[in-house]
């Protein structure tokens, strides 16, 4: 848990001090955003290429790797004093994250009896929920009490903690032996369905998202520091979205998924239908984040759940086509923008997410696994 909230604060940490960083290496803030973009492209891409290299290597060793990685790669990032060495620090980070999802599931849920790995998902999926909560607010505190290294150098000192942990603690053994390395109900539909559903609700997701702040401010009316407050609101809303949901997840797993891209569609298009009044802004804003933080959560359980195949690669592969969602959704939502303006993304982005919702029920016939 402490190594996920490390990794998802590092990937979004610098959100709260583009400024910082921009006035730091005279850079253009346009230009640390794409650490953050670049991020999130090279977890797409590497995920499962990456599970598939390290497929038959133990799994203590592997976890202490991608550690080591984080630690060294956060300590390079706090010292560099150019754009380029800050980008490839990040790279490398991302790159260790991409696989650390994909291993990290199989290992965690592997420690449990089978009748309660739902919420040992979700409890792995709330500390990565706090990353936004509380890593990347305090994070950027931080960085404005001193200056942007600062916090940065602390993910190095988060990650060590861990790595020290899980290289004394776990025990090792072969991948392929361990106790969650192939689903427990095998389904090739149901897997081919979810992998689906995962990145189209994504990306309908952070079609509107990537605009949130303009939207709150001209379509609601909300001044900069209510903004911040909303923002708040939506991360609280998000923690508390992903533990409701833990509590059910292993009794209704399918229904789990098919309420959360549901409740995430109705945010969405309440926000486009009604986000001019304040008091149904916060409501349908509040939806939304209850919902986006279980969909990912949700289909990593499934994966270990129906994956045909080695749940390592099955969740690599959730994992990189979530990310690739994201990445679509956000430039998708720059298309729309200045073709239908900001409540024209929460339109597109609603409909996208209605769509994952459809494609999800229409494959939902699946005898006797749920009610």
């Amino acid at each position: 848990m402490l190594a996920a909230f490390t990794f998802n604060t590092a990937e979004n940490l610098p959100v709260g001090l583009l400024e910082l960083i921009s006035e730091s290496l005279r850079v253009s803030v346009s230009a640390v955003g794409l650490l953050v973009t670049g991020y999130g492209v090279t977890v797409a891409i590497a995920s499962l290429p990456l599970a598939h290299v390290m497929r038959a290597v133990p799994r203590r060793h592997v976890l202490t790797g991608l550690l080591a990685a984080l630690v060294v790669s956060s300590l390079v990032a706090a010292l560099a004093t150019s754009y380029w060495l800050l980008l490839v620090a990040r790279l490398l980070t991302a790159l260790a994250q991409a696989l650390f999802w994909a291993v990290m599931g199989p290992v965690a849920v592997g420690l449990f009896v089978p009748a309660v790995r739902g919420r040992v998902v979700a409890a792995l999926s709330v500390a990565g929920s706090l990353a936004l909560v509380l890593g990347v607010p305090a994070g950027t505190w931080l960085g404005q009490q001193s200056n942007w290294e600062v916090p940065v150098a602390l993910l190095a000192a988060l990650g060590l903690i861990s790595l020290v942990t899980i290289a004394v603690l776990l025990p090792t053994s072969r991948p392929e032996k361990e106790p969650a390395a192939y689903a427990a109900s095998p389904d090739g539909r149901r897997f081919g369905l979810v992998l689906a559903t995962g990145p189209l609700s994504a990306a309908g997701a952070f079609t509107g998202y990537t605009y949130l702040v303009k939207f709150l401010g001209d379509v609601s009316g909300f001044s900069p520091s209510a903004v911040s407050a909303l923002f708040v609101v939506f991360g609280v809303a998000c923690l508390a979205g992903v533990s409701i949901t833990g509590v059910v997840l292993d009794r209704f797993p399918q229904s789990a998924l098919t309420t959360a891209v549901a409740t995430q569609a109705v945010g969405m298009l309440g926000l486009y239908a009604a986000g001019n009044h304040a008091v149904a802004a916060v409501v349908f804003l509040a939806l939304m984040g209850g919902a986006l933080g279980p969909v990912f959560m949700i289909t990593q359980n499934e994966m270990l759940r129906c994956a045909p195949g080695r749940t390592d690669m099955a969740l690599a592969a959730n994992s990189g086509a979530y990310n690739a969602g994201i990445a679509v959704g956000a430039a998708l939502g720059g298309l729309v923008l200045p073709i239908a303006d900001v409540r024209g993304t929460f339109l597109a982005g609603g409909l996208l997410t209605a769509g994952s919702c459809a494609v999800l029920l229409g494959g939902r016939l699946l005898p006797g696994q749920d009610r």
